[in-house]
């Protein structure tokens, strides 16, 4: 048996993968701008609309503005999980389509529910964009740089986008008044998605679905050619045949929990990506626009730099289990703090910028950036199990946007602080116990190789 990615796996980090790595990190930045935006502004579109804290609704409409788009996010990633199986590129470039026209429309909004539903269809493409790019980074990556890719082009770019996003509201808020302000921060998040649309069009098909899914033996030798400059000879059939039910009844552990991980995550990050800049910020005495660049600036993009440089090296498991751990830590340390009152605002914007570190040198950079779902499995089942592991994100996103708020409100912010903690702590275990260590080759960590021993390679 031979490895028919051998020369793709061990090709030098190149222009090709750079180019890759940008095309696909462009639509993440938009992802992190969009999403994080509306935490900015979410106080400005409540009042604009005349729902105050006193309205009999305010809880559920606060809630749905947050939501709507995780919602989305969650319905895109099953639809377009079961269209990648026809063609990872086929429909690369719609789910960018769909954010830049989806944050045009929000400026346009009539009232609010107008907007609920805008930003739900925002999230159809959100969705579509976290199954596709980190599946498509992996396939055309290399191994010994696979990590750090993704946790550049998914991780990063987030964060990028995210602080983006506090730069406009900074850099326009003393120019416009504020109805005009937040319809000026949620449509400019059109810019970077609809900018990328003609790059994503022209990119190939990755090599894994063009031998694994399609067969096509002469295509896969010439993007073989293509992309690492060898000429090779393929003796056997190189297309899977297997069933989603032969690698499901073998790795469904590693698959569910890998699900649980990111549902887990995603409640603990998006009370802070959605509710930071108002609730959080607020109990600190802090601008919201000021509390999230600090927060993305000083603390998420190093802990996003610390993920590229160690996340091939030491591997995807330590920097995860320690992350959540950390995460806990750091959470636990806040709400206690906080329940006596003894939390000034600057140990606080320590404390939770820690969170924020730990977030994304850890799980931010791991489950959040998809790599567990398409690590764990072949390229025959990659798009389902990764739209499974993003929808049950978003779902956890989603259930954060209402469950944080009630529980601030109903029983005090601590108590909500000490809830995000048991769920780090929780997912850090699961990650320990259950998630083997998946740097390395793709067909390895994913139990593909196994499935490839009557292919033999001619070099």
């Amino acid at each position: 048996m031979s490895d028919i990615y051998r020369d793709l796996d061990e090709k030098r980090f190149g222009w090709f993968h750079l180019k890759s790595m940008i095309t696909t990190g462009m639509g993440v930045f938009t992802d992190g701008y969009d999403l994080s935006s509306i935490g900015l502004v979410l106080l400005l579109v409540l009042s604009f609309y005349g729902i105050g804290k006193s309205s009999p609704d305010y809880t559920i409409v606060t809630s749905l503005l947050a939501g709507s788009a995780l919602i989305g996010a969650a319905v895109g990633a099953i639809v377009f999980g079961e269209l990648a199986r026809r063609g990872r590129k086929r429909f690369y470039g719609i789910d960018v389509a769909i954010l830049g026209i989806g944050a045009l429309l929000q400026a346009l909004s009539p009232n609010i529910t107008f907007l609920i539903v805008i930003r739900f269809i925002l999230g159809l493409g959100v969705g579509a964009d976290y199954v596709l790019s980190p599946m498509i980074m992996a396939e055309h990556s290399n191994s010994r740089d696979r990590g750090k890719t993704i946790a550049f082009g998914f991780g990063l770019m987030w964060g990028f986008g995210a602080t983006l996003a506090a730069v406009v509201y900074l850099l326009i808020a003393p120019l416009v008044s504020p109805d005009l302000l937040w319809r000026i921060v949620l449509s400019a998040g059109a810019m970077p998605a609809l900018a990328v649309v003609y790059l994503r069009r022209r990119m190939p098909e990755t090599p894994r679905f063009i031998a694994r899914i399609v067969g096509d033996k002469d295509k896969f030798i010439n993007e073989v050619k293509y992309i690492a400059n060898r000429e090779i000879k393929i003796n056997g059939e190189i297309k899977d045949n297997n069933t989603f039910m032969h690698y499901f009844k073998r790795y469904a552990g590693f698959y569910i929990t890998a699900m649980i991980l990111w549902f887990l995550y995603d409640q603990i990050a998006y009370s802070s990506i959605l509710f930071g800049p108002s609730l959080i910020a607020s109990g600190l005495g802090i601008p919201s626009d000021i509390f999230q660049f600090v927060m993305e600036l000083a603390f998420t993009i190093p802990g996003g730099i610390v993920a590229v440089s160690l996340i091939d090296r030491v591997g995807r498991k330590p920097l995860q289990v320690s992350g959540f751990i950390l995460m806990g830590v750091f959470l636990l340390s806040f709400g206690i703090l906080k329940d006596f009152s003894l939390l000034p605002a600057f140990l606080g914007l320590m404390l939770y910028g820690m969170q924020n570190f730990a977030n994304q040198y850890g799980p931010g950079s791991i489950s959040a950036s998809g790599m567990l779902g398409v690590e764990l499995a072949p390229t025959k089942i990659r798009s389902q199990i990764q739209s499974y592991t993003v929808a049950a994100g978003r779902t956890g996103a989603s259930l954060s946007s209402f469950v944080f708020p009630y529980m601030f409100i109903a029983f005090g912010e601590s108590f909500a602080f000490y809830y995000l903690t048991a769920l780090a702590i929780i997912a850090g275990i699961l990650t320990w116990v259950i998630i083997p260590e998946t740097k390395g080759s793709l067909e390895k960590t994913s139990g593909e190789l196994n499935e490839m021993r009557n292919i033999e390679v001619i070099e």
